[in-house]
């Protein structure tokens, strides 16, 4: 049985389905963000020991101050994004995730389309009239204005500072210099990263999960020679599994800006996912001085447009949250049967803070690829795509093919050499794609599953043997669902076969030897 699970009433008997909560509830959790609540006006703060409205942030400590008075006052924690999970029911969206109001349009902050990539950059009028695109550096111009929208409920505010971002920026793409291409060498510099801040949904919820399945445990592992080849076969034990128990998820970050959640391949974009999590927990409420010496983009989209989306996020890291229950199960768990009820939802528009570098890979005939390094300007947390010089990148991949097919050869002489000849066949072609993932990382993608907070409770659960299996050929079980997770961990495993082990650096340092 696993630890610490509760089993009455489930031994091994099926489980109903749970019935959804009915809607209207009593008493549900409605967060407030109305801003008006504390006399503000477009996220705009007062001094509280003056009145005034001349705001500024001091980054290092995390607070506002007065620049008339200069008194110094700690931000209003959004209270509504941190309240009992556990207890929320129905739906319920923060004033500023509320549907875009297109006729609504700030006198302050104005949104402007950029005319060469046609993202969208938020201003503060106060503070500036013009401003730079941080995708492609083109100017703005003010007669491209469209409406604001919302403003959103909360705000991450920046903690890392410009020179900590460009010496992370830097670390990246000095580790991938090597094979990057020469006109992007010549012309990286940091001196033109920008904070941005961009626009999420942040989602709490109160989820109910019942799983059924099945999961195995080794008992055996042993090797069978068949003529002149060796195979391996596994034993193990079948146990019926059941899971019952609530999850309450906190803070599960979607993307809210079209451009930054899609898949161009001319794009880039799934740098900006892969920097996530963010330390929600630490949202302020919306103040608009936080904009102050950072640019924004707008949000385009509403609940509606993301609730399919963020709910199947919510129901995957619901599901994987058990798993800290399963652990004797090393062939891992196959889910039969799965009921995630999502008893309630609570939706906030919020600011993340990040650095932002970008380069456009000109590729002629008005064709490119717009390449991104970005920092999480809470966690540190850095990303990025580095222009490959491909004719570099396959002449090494060839040599090294070459050698390996020379050492195929010669293990087939070898007595048994048939047993380890095939780590030789394809080596030029492994070290070629490892390298490129290292610098383009197409796969890098923040992975919900494991990074997003979770409460579990009332666990409840069986665990049955089944029955002995004997002389199967896979390593896992047949199904196994358990560790399944929507993002990507490729980019990290290349990084690691290539960068991070004894093999890989001994490798490297080879090449660099070699074409000095």
């Amino acid at each position: 049985m696993a630890d610490n699970i509760q089993q009455p009433n489930m031994q091994g008997a099926p489980v109903q389905p749970q019935q959804p909560v009915q809607q209207p509830v009593q008493e549900p959790i409605q967060p407030s963000f109305d801003n008006s609540v504390s006399g503000k006006k477009d996220g705009q703060t007062k001094c509280p020991q003056c009145g005034s409205t001349d705001i500024s942030v001091n980054a290092k400590k995390g607070v506002l101050r007065c620049n008339y008075c200069r008194h110094e006052f700690q931000p209003e924690i959004a209270a509504g994004m941190n309240g009992d999970i556990t207890k929320l029911q129905g739906v319920w969206v923060g004033k500023g995730a509320s549907d875009i109001q297109k006729g609504e349009q700030s006198k302050q902050m104005l949104t402007l389309k950029c005319t060469s990539c046609g993202a969208e950059v938020v201003i503060d009028t106060k503070e500036a009239t013009q401003a730079r695109c941080h995708w492609c550096r083109n100017m703005l111009s003010i007669q491209n204005q469209i409406p604001n929208g919302a403003v959103p409920d909360a705000v991450l505010p920046f903690k890392l500072t410009k020179q900590q971002a460009q010496q992370k920026i830097e670390e990246f793409v000095n580790k991938r210099r090597f094979f990057a291409n020469p006109k992007f060498k010549q012309e990286f510099t940091t001196d033109n990263i920008m904070g941005v801040y961009m626009p999420y949904m942040s989602i709490n919820a109160n989820t109910h999960v019942r799983l059924e399945g099945l999961g195995e445990i080794k008992t055996r592992q042993y090797t069978v020679k068949r003529g002149d080849h060796y195979y391996t076969y596994y034993d193990a034990d079948e146990y019926k599994v059941g899971r019952e128990y609530d999850a309450a998820i906190k803070g599960l970050t979607i993307e809210s800006n079209t451009q930054r959640m899609s898949n161009d391949k001319g794009e880039t974009n799934n740098i900006i996912n892969s920097i996530m999590p963010f330390d929600m927990e630490n949202c302020v409420q919306w103040d608009a001085n936080y904009l102050h010496g950072y640019t924004s983009e707008r949000r385009d989209t509403n609940v509606n447009d993301l609730k399919g989306y963020g709910d199947e996020k919510v129901r995957a890291v619901a599901r994987y949250s058990i798993n800290d229950t399963l652990g004797k199960y090393d062939r891992g768990v196959s889910w039969k049967s799965e009921n995630i009820n999502i008893i309630g939802e609570q939706w906030s528009a919020v600011y993340l803070p990040v650095w932002l570098y970008s380069y456009f890979e000109d590729k002629g005939n008005g064709q490119g690829i717009k390449h991104y390094v970005a920092v999480n300007a809470r966690t540190q947390e850095t990303m990025g795509s580095v222009p490959v010089y491909m004719p570099l990148l396959l002449g090494i991949s060839a040599i090294i093919e070459v050698v390996g097919i020379i050492l195929f050869a010669l293990m087939m002489g070898v007595k048994n050499g048939y047993k380890f000849s095939w780590l030789f066949l394809l080596p030029g072609l492994i070290y070629g794609f490892s390298m490129y993932n290292k610098y383009r990382n197409k796969n890098a993608k923040h992975v919900y599953e494991t990074d997003t907070l979770q409460l579990k409770s009332n666990i409840k659960g069986y665990d049955t043997f089944n029955r002995k299996r004997k002389g199967l050929s896979n390593s896992m079980i047949e199904g196994c669902n358990n560790k399944t997770v929507n993002g990507s961990n490729a980019n990290k495993v290349l990084n690691a076969v290539t960068g991070g082990n004894a093999l890989g650096t001994a490798v490297n340092i080879g090449l660099n030897t070699f074409l000095k």
